[in-house]
């Protein structure tokens, strides 16, 4: 009897709920297609002419993604294939170190990621063992030499930290690999090469979350009758 009235009600609530009006069915945005790396790296070659020596092989670092995916496609235009592996951003771009890359600076001290085409440059030993210089080619990206923004391997960039604290850690600026994957990085992107870096990945906004018609008339007061404080 117990199980013949639960069924009936759970019947009659079905309805109810599949019944929404419409201001609660709010549309849901699509997701974004994938990039695609190969044309992003054609283009941004192209755009570049002759400032880039070796147009076999191109970096693109997709910004738009977080440091918890693979975002450095590491593109052959000859053999048509892409690579792709975990690299950091700047702690200035992400002040809240969510692992999300808020905002690009050129400006000296901003400890932040710059955005834009630079050419890979000379290998050399440094604080961070094996790097690799960088020529920033455009002016968001002009100071790169200034604030020493090049790539180097740091065990705050090793793909195991993303299993346990569910991002990357964060650079001063630089692109940083984990100390296993940078030979392969040094090694396949090499000096005279296009390193490309912006957000890409880029999901459109979510759908404004419409209120009921009544809600206009709708005033929030406190329990003494005056208007609360809000964070709007």
């Amino acid at each position: 009897m117990l199980a013949a009235l639960a069924g009936a009600g759970a019947m009659a609530a079905a309805p109810a709920r599949a019944q929404l009006p419409d201001w609660i069915r709010q549309p849901v945005a699509p997701p974004a297609p994938p990039v695609d790396y190969l044309a992003v790296a054609r283009q941004q070659l192209e755009r570049q002419g002759n400032r880039i020596g070796q147009t076999d092989r191109v970096g693109i670092v997709d910004f738009g993604l977080p440091s918890s995916r693979p975002r450095f496609a590491l593109v052959d235009l000859v053999a048509g294939t892409i690579d792709l592996y975990p690299v950091t951003h700047g702690r200035g771009s992400d002040p809240q170190h969510d692992g999300w890359l808020k905002s690009f600076s050129n400006r000296v001290g901003s400890l932040a990621s710059s955005r834009g085409a630079y050419r890979t440059s000379d290998y050399y030993w440094g604080a961070n063992g094996s790097s690799m210089r960088l020529a920033g080619l455009e002016p968001d990206n002009s100071n790169a030499d200034i604030r020493a923004i090049v790539v180097h391997g740091a065990w705050y960039a090793d793909p195991a930290l993303i299993a346990t604290q569910g991002k990357l850690g964060r650079s001063e600026g630089c692109f940083v690999f984990g100390e296993a994957l940078l030979p392969q990085i040094l090694y396949k992107l090499g000096p005279g090469r296009l390193l490309f870096a912006d957000k890409l990945s880029v999901s459109p906004p979510p759908a404004p979350f419409e209120l009921p018609p009544v809600a206009d008339n709708i005033i929030r007061t406190g329990a003494n009758g005056t208007l609360p404080k809000t964070a709007d």
